[in-house]
């Protein structure tokens, strides 16, 4: 199986494609610096490393790259600086998602490609009416104003309820919806549910290595794909979610 992934080099992303690899896929990154990825995972031999910003590519090259792939993930995020939540691309995460599945449309694939998205628990699922507290509706509100990263991961996990939507013949996804993320050494049992079990206004924690092994997991293991395929599961670290 071949995966791309695209935020390689994020906290996340990294941890995702070396449990990839453990996994014995092939894997291809897309990367700006790829003097960040550990010595291990950039000399591995079934990693392919494409040096460049996503967003500056062709359409003809993204098309390129995604050829071939059984999946393609996104783990972009924003850098936490001023420049990263407040510059330009305002819509990283959301150009690069229609970018990317623009490209898999085009190729034609008789098998129709995954396509994994790394969202946020404060981002709600829109197809089931998800009811949250006004306290939450107000932080959400902020949020939406003071920080431009929120308004384009809602836009993201959008394109892909609305615009592929449930019966493309190209494209099956999952928008994972991380609670808060933590750093942890070694996986550990998670919690997986349909909708978030706590208000973003209360503790619920994800470690960066477990929401690698389950995005590993969708990809490699059908019955975990076609369990979640379509929607935007809420993962928890067992314990933290209720």
């Amino acid at each position: 199986m071949t995966i791309l992934v695209v935020g390689a080099t994020g906290a996340t992303g990294v941890r995702l494609v070396k449990e990839l690899l453990n996994r014995d896929q092939i894997v291809k990154v897309i990367v700006r610096s790829p003097e960040k990825l550990t010595d291990a995972i950039k000399n591995h031999e079934r990693l392919s490393v494409i040096c460049a910003s996503v967003l500056e590519l062709s359409d003809e090259e993204i098309k390129q790259h995604v050829a071939g792939c059984n999946a393609v993930v996104s783990c972009l995020g924003h850098n936490v600086t001023l420049k990263g939540i407040y510059g330009k691309p305002r819509l990283l995460v959301t150009e690069t998602t229609k970018r990317l599945c623009s490209a898999i449309k085009t190729n034609k694939s008789e098998i129709s490609t995954k396509y994994i998205l790394m969202n946020t628990v404060a981002n709600r699922n829109r197809d089931l009416n998800e009811t949250i507290s006004f306290a939450q509706k107000c932080v959400i509100g902020l949020l939406r104003v003071l920080l431009p990263p929120h308004v384009d991961n809602e836009k993201a996990a959008d394109y892909l309820r609305t615009e592929i939507g449930q019966k493309d013949n190209t494209i099956e996804w999952v928008a994972v919806r991380p609670s808060a993320l933590i750093d942890e050494e070694s996986p550990s049992d998670i919690e997986i549910y349909p909708s978030p079990m706590r208000s973003i206004l209360k503790d619920g924690q994800i470690s960066r290595i477990n929401v690698g092994h389950f995005m590993a997991d969708l990809i490699t293991n059908n019955d975990i794909w076609n369990k979640w395929k379509g929607q935007m599961p809420a993962i928890y670290n067992r314990g933290t979610a209720s």
